[in-house]
């Protein structure tokens, strides 16, 4: 069996993929390695054959890709973070890598460890796959620098495991109520809903003077005045008598109706005779990366957008929402324009399933080439960002644009986790197979102890750190202060977590905030802490 893998590395590749998605299903007191089981599945395989290879095209490819993906995902949230708080929270994540970086020279020095191995220590302890590529390039094919890839693997779990811990303790310890902290953040893990409304007593403001005084986080859909339906305007002004449907949270909605008037049992949306509301899914370029104020929606069609679905999560739009492709939106349009509309936004799955070609080769292309560009450094050295540096810088700034002109650089979301999820398995397997032989040699050794024992110190450090120091003495909410964690550990199983135990959104607010900084901020230092040690320091 084993000679076949060293003659098929095309068998190789998914063979390592089934056993390593295998082992990554396997839980463990509620933890399981996920995608990361392909790393330990490339070792084990790689470690019972050292003649078992991939041609390192195959994980630059897949790093590539898992690289870029996630940064056209991530760029307009990214830009949207740059306000005063999002700035503090980058400053703390920039803050704490830089002093993990300074505790990593230091152990990596008093453990003897190979300036390779410092780096990859770093890099396993702080779960960051792209800072690891960065080091793996840099190396090059230099010899007596010591594998990153030993003890990255060695330092990883604990890298995921030991974030988690610090989280379940911290919690504890700040008694931290998750409740209270959604309901001040205007944040709820509820449904829409839609209530319509008997308006009580003539309003002296329009609905838009309503929803800015009282910053309403809700949407206005029908209102019947004199038993006229007609789709709620801005500008319209409720009359005692009037019948209006209101979408939002529950506890909004219910802020809402109490501030108007009373709940009204018949709803709105029951009758169809005049208005008609359709989910339609976004499949025209031409609509994608746009806004709804720029889309002119509601002029040019007389509609009205009341929700938009994205992923799993239903979202109150305003002008400013910015519609992807894979988008649901929820449209209440008069009956004889259902069809116009729906041509539109296209409402076609199989178009879903597609990328643009084009725009996606050329942003990778773009990428790919920044990332061998050298920079020069003081000393006469030069760095170089790599295929994962260069891919996330030009995906972040694409991502953030949306579009250009005619060019739509972002792609489907199902596409894109698709991407994502292949191309992180692909660099997995490929650096797995490198190095499964060291691993093994190392693992059961006094040394291989003394990484293990490193990386657990250098993740629980930064880990309490972070939440203590954003929690206690920034005053971040401990639920965003989670996300923030998890995105200075750019590990989505971290995230996943602290969703469970918030219960809300907020720890993705903070993740989307600083996780560009931080994959860049890593893979960057991951490559001084080699430079360094190399030099002796």
């Amino acid at each position: 069996m084993l000679n076949i893998l060293v003659e098929n590395p095309t068998l190789t590749v998914f063979v390592v993929l089934l056993l390593g998605f295998l082992i990554g299903s396997v839980r463990i007191f509620g933890f399981s390695l996920g995608a990361a089981g392909v790393l330990f599945a490339g070792l084990l395989i790689s470690a019972l054959n050292a003649d078992i290879k991939l041609d390192p095209i195959v994980y630059e490819l897949g790093l590539a890709l898992f690289v870029y993906t996630i940064a056209l995902a991530s760029g307009h949230h990214f830009v949207q973070s740059l306000n005063r708080e999002g700035l503090r929270r980058n400053a703390l994540v920039l803050g704490m890598l830089v002093a993990a970086a300074a505790l990593t020279l230091g152990m990596g020095r008093l453990l003897g460890l190979a300036p390779g191995q410092t780096a990859g220590l770093y890099a396993g302890s702080l779960t960051n796959t792209p800072a690891l590529a960065g080091v793996i390039q840099a190396i090059g094919s230099r010899e007596g620098v010591g594998d990153p890839v030993v003890t990255y693997s060695i330092a990883y779990p604990m890298g995921v495991i030991g974030v988690m811990l610090a989280i379940f303790f911290l919690e504890k310890a700040f008694r931290v109520n998750y409740g209270q902290e959604a309901r001040d953040l205007h944040l709820a893990s509820e449904e829409l809903v839609s209530q319509s409304i008997l308006v009580r007593a003539n309003q002296s403001g329009s609905l838009l003077d309503l929803v800015k005084k009282n910053r309403w986080p809700i949407l206005f859909g029908r209102i019947s005045h004199e038993g006229k339906m007609e789709l709620a305007e801005p500008g319209d002004v409720l009359q005692a008598g009037d019948i209006i449907s209101v979408i939002g949270t529950p506890a909004d909605v219910r802020q809402v109706t109490a501030a108007l008037g009373t709940p009204h049992a018949e709803s709105l949306a029951a009758d169809r005779s005049q208005l008609d509301f359709r989910r339609i899914f976004v499949s025209n370029p031409q609509v994608a990366g746009r806004s709804l104020k720029e889309l002119h929606f509601h002029n040019r069609f007389g509609a009205t957008i009341t929700r938009v679905r994205r992923g799993d999560r239903d979202i109150v739009p305003n002008g400013d929402t910015i519609l992807e492709l894979g988008d649901r939106v929820r449209v209440v349009t008069p009956v004889e324009r259902v069809q116009e509309v729906t041509r539109f936004f296209g409402d076609s799955y199989k178009h879903l399933s597609e990328i643009n070609l084009l725009t996606f080769s050329l942003g990778l292309t773009a990428g790919l080439l920044l990332g061998a560009f050298p920079i020069p450094l003081p000393g006469g050295t030069t760095f170089q960002l790599g295929v994962a540096g260069g891919s996330l810088l030009v995906g972040l700034l694409l991502g953030a644009l949306g579009r250009t002109g005619r060019l739509l650089w972002t792609i489907p979301y199902s596409a894109n986790l698709t991407l994502r999820q292949f191309g992180l398995a692909l660099f997995l397997a490929g650096v797995g197979l490198r190095s499964g032989g060291k691993f093994a040699a190392q693992i059961g050794s006094l040394q291989g102890l003394l990484m293990f024992l490193g990386g657990v110190i250098l993740t629980g450090l930064t880990a309490a750190l972070t939440l203590w120091i954003g929690h206690r003495l920034l005053k971040i909410p401990f639920s965003i202060a989670t996300g923030v964690l998890s995105g200075l550990q750019t590990h989505p199983a971290v995230l996943g977590y602290a969703g469970e135990r918030t219960g809300n959104e907020a720890p993705e607010i903070g993740y989307a905030s600083v996780y560009p900084v931080a994959m860049i901020a890593k893979i960057i230092l991951a490559q001084v802490i080699l430079t360094l040690a190399s030099r002796g320091m």
